[in-house]
């Protein structure tokens, strides 16, 4: 058997992820690992914020429907006004700012009303803020994965050019392992990125219908107390 078919039947058929990681330089390596814990970590977003968005929105759908056929408002808010439910936070906001303000004589129903006004919106914000928090980091990868893995591209390449000066070949022999090693950098970056801003934009788009929901819930509400303070 001669040398080149030894070399022929060893020889990789195809690119190996693995093989190209543990040949690059360690700068590229270190590139490479923070990419992948990103990518990692974007997909533990996707996966819990999937989950947790449509946990939210049965369970608001069956609270604002109880919450509606209440005979007894009063008491219905005594039982459940204090449920892990965004809504219910935004109804209890509306019922204690009420309270507060009926405790005497109304003597402005106008205040009345965009106070209440003004504590629900409050809350709604403050609902929202808390649901799109870990979409920063979304956000942020989907923005600088690709920049990252650029770097390691350049860091790879300069490395191959390294190596032309020191060994005095040009051939493709010498600088296509550190050429693929740093390109490689770059895919992995664009890996971790694209679905980053995919998710982003998916779940951006459904915090805004959820905060709209919250909103019509809102006016409803404020809508009866509008009517209570009438009949008053």
């Amino acid at each position: 058997m001669t040398i080149l078919t030894l070399l022929a039947s060893v020889a990789p058929t195809r690119l190996d992820p693995i093989h190209l990681f543990l040949d690059a330089d360690i700068v590229v390596q270190t590139v490479m690992a923070g990419l992948l814990l990103a990518s990692l970590w974007v997909w533990m977003i996707i996966v819990s914020f999937s989950l947790r968005m449509g946990t939210l929105r049965s369970r608001t759908i069956q609270y604002e429907a109880d919450f509606w056929q209440a005979e007894n408002f009063d008491r219905f808010m005594s039982e459940r006004g204090k449920k892990d439910i965004p809504a219910a936070r935004v109804a209890q906001a509306a019922v204690e700012e009420w309270r507060r303000s009926t405790k005497t004589t109304v003597r402005d129903p106008d205040a009345l009303r965009q106070r209440l006004a003004v504590a629900m919106d409050s809350q709604i914000a403050l609902e929202a803020d808390d649901i799109a928090e870990r979409l920063n980091f979304l956000a942020t990868v989907g923005s600088v994965a690709p920049f990252v893995g650029l770097f390691g591209t350049v860091w790879g390449i300069m490395n191959s050019f390294f190596q032309i000066g020191t060994q005095g070949s040009s051939s493709l022999a010498v600088v296509a392992p550190g050429i693929s090693e740093a390109l490689f950098a770059t895919a992995i970056g664009l890996f971790a990125a694209i679905p980053a801003v995919i998710a982003y934009n998916r779940f951006s788009h459904r915090v805004d219908r959820y905060e709209a929901r919250l909103t019509r819930f809102a006016d409803k509400l404020s809508a009866t107390f509008s009517r209570q303070l009438e009949a008053r």
